[in-house]
């Protein structure tokens, strides 16, 4: 197996750039006429990057052979969950200050809060479980199964950053592309799976 602890550590270093430059911009007051709305977006866009990212491993992995991308997925992985949380709390924070109650009011009301929410409660089991421990507990199966939750988690947070953009949706309909993409590529291998044995049954 080939030694990836620095393309690991390139990894963990890299996916944490993006909110150190935040967090400069906003000590030199560079964040535009509304610093606390940049910070919430940004972090959510970051979630729906490292999701993709996520889903990629396996594509990437199958299509070049190198078998050693599996290895990086649970950090991939984490950071969405870690991006996520960081998004949730921005929300919840800057613009509810801590009101559960308003809160759960915009989960029943908007549909793009639902959408928001149900992707990141679909995040908490996958971060959860994301332990080598766990993966034993549940089984290498049921670990698997639970974990396309993935699917649903980036799904329904394309459609939380597409609902929330009123007027320019290229960016949201360019993360839906690739999702499409991703998601496309693992039904049409298990559509290959299940009819390779048929095809060689004797005519």
């Amino acid at each position: 197996m080939k030694d990836i602890k620095f393309y690991k550590l390139a990894v963990f270093v890299n996916a944490l750039v993006p909110l150190a430059l935040v967090g400069w911009d906003w000590r030199r007051g560079q964040l535009g006429a509304n610093p606390l709305d940049f910070v919430t977006r940004t972090t959510g866009t970051l979630t729906l990057v490292f999701l993709l990212l996520t889903l990629a491993v396996t594509p990437l992995r199958k299509w070049t052979g190198a078998q050693w991308l599996v290895r990086l997925r649970r950090m991939l992985g984490l950071y969405a969950f870690f991006y996520g949380s960081l998004h949730l709390l921005c929300y919840v924070w800057f613009d509810k200050w801590f009101a559960l109650g308003a809160v759960a009011e915009d989960v029943a009301r908007r549909q793009f809060i639902l959408a928001g929410f149900l992707a990141f409660v679909s995040m908490v089991p996958l971060a959860v479980t994301s332990t080598d421990g766990m993966i034993k507990r549940l089984g290498g199966r049921r670990w698997q199964k639970l974990h396309r939750l993935t699917y649903l988690a980036a799904a329904a947070g394309v459609l939380h950053y597409y609902l929330l953009v009123k007027a320019d949706v290229r960016k949201p309909l360019a993360f839906a592309a690739v999702l499409a993409v991703l998601l496309g590529y693992r039904a049409y291998v298990a559509r290959t799976k299940h009819s390779a044995p048929l095809s060689l049954k004797p005519r």
